[in-house]
């Protein structure tokens, strides 16, 4: 099969983790005989500095061309810091978002039995911890009519919401608990604000669909106590645009390290992988990143092409390395490789499958495979 995809290393630690993933699809290609081409393009602080841009036109031309994109991050502390700047990497991302109209973030959060002793909560909480959370991306309250008096003394921001934009991703989220352990939970605040209760009118309405699927509601406040009082209870959640961007950091930490969790964003045409963790720039160029997440957003990107037993293989060495401890600093701050060792483990455990390690030579970020 042949595929065309868009890389955007982004900022930070982006192109490092980046560049793991990508040795991960070469192995794929190899094994199971796929072509991948790739289309290098800018965004983010890295675009702004060569054109002023943060997405510059000729990375959304490529996007819009390619089958699927692979991004890295986008930040940098030089505008974190700077309140007056005009042009901010994350406007980039915002762009890309509404241009290839990808209105549905999907954000698994997946506790690995290795790591269950790296999470806040006790470990009994964390076993069989499983869920995918289904974020409105492209509307609600980030995108709607914002403003700021001249005397600057008060500001608005307008959440607004249409049935036709609740019905796409209400859809999907149904759909996917229908692969999963059919349940779809609704957060909301529909005790407070009428764009919940339209939120609630839709996917009630639409929830007659999918008789097998439970739907239950909760709201905001008590899903963020849920989440770890019990986290073990929730197989799909789905939610607003400013809800989900907030949960779905919440819920990041159960996994042990932002470094695990990827990402997938949809809509109607290319869509969008990447990890969920930021660009992270204290660590940029110091070999210590974990790309786990960057590879796991491979193996959704490999479902997203209907490739699910290459993803299931991608997958399967995530968890072997995780098993025989080949992990990041930020996992073991003792004993821990390199982030390009853990990209050319991983390629080739899938390339030499059911592989054995010289721990000896993976220190030294050599071949570990014999």
């Amino acid at each position: 099969m042949q595929k065309h995809i868009t890389v955007i290393e982004g900022d930070g630690i982006g192109p490092e983790v980046v560049q793991q993933g990508l040795k991960v699809l070469h192995a794929i290609e190899h094994r199971f005989g796929h072509n991948f081409t790739f289309s290098h393009r800018m965004m983010g602080a890295v675009a702004i500095d060569v054109t002023g841009n943060p997405l510059p036109e000729d990375t959304i031309e490529s996007s819009l061309q390619s089958d699927a994109i692979l991004l890295g991050a986008v930040g940098d502390p030089k505008y974190d810091n700077d309140p007056s700047a005009k042009v901010r990497p994350e406007q980039g991302l915002l762009r890309l978002r509404k241009e290839l109209q990808l209105f549905a973030n999907i954000r698994p959060i997946q506790v690995f039995d290795p790591l269950i002793h790296l999470t806040p909560l006790r470990p009994e909480k964390m076993q069989g911890v499983d869920f995918v959370i289904y974020r409105e991306l492209t509307s609600g309250i980030y995108f709607g009519e914002k403003g700021l008096s001249e005397d600057t003394s008060s500001a608005y921001d307008v959440c607004s919401y249409t049935e036709a934009e609740i019905q796409r991703i209400a859809h999907l989220a149904f759909q996917q608990a229908g692969n999963r352990r059919k349940k779809v939970t609704l957060v909301d605040k529909a005790n407070v604000l009428e764009t919940s209760r339209l939120w609630r009118r839709v996917v009630q309405e639409l929830a007659t669909d999918y008789p097998e699927i439970e739907l239950e509601y909760l709201f905001v406040d008590n899903a963020a106590m849920q989440i770890i009082l019990n986290p073990q209870q929730f197989d799909v959640m789905l939610t607003g645009n400013m809800f989900g961007d907030i949960l779905s950091d919440e819920s990041s930490v159960l996994s042990g390290s932002l470094g695990m969790l990827p990402s997938a964003s949809i809509g109607k045409g290319t869509a969008l992988f990447e990890p969920v963790h930021g660009s992270y720039p204290q660590a940029a160029g110091m070999d210590i990143a974990n790309p786990m997440a960057t590879i796991l957003a491979v193996a959704m990107m490999l479902d997203h092409f209907q490739m699910q037993e290459e993803a299931a293989e991608v997958r399967k060495a995530v968890n072997w390395a995780l098993t025989n401890k080949l992990v990041t600093k930020d996992i073991d701050p003792t004993h821990f490789y390199g982030t390009s060792a853990i990209g050319d483990l991983m390629a080739s455990f899938i390339e030499q499958d059911n592989a054995h390690i010289n721990h000896s030579n993976a220190s030294l970020n050599k071949s570990t495979i014999i």
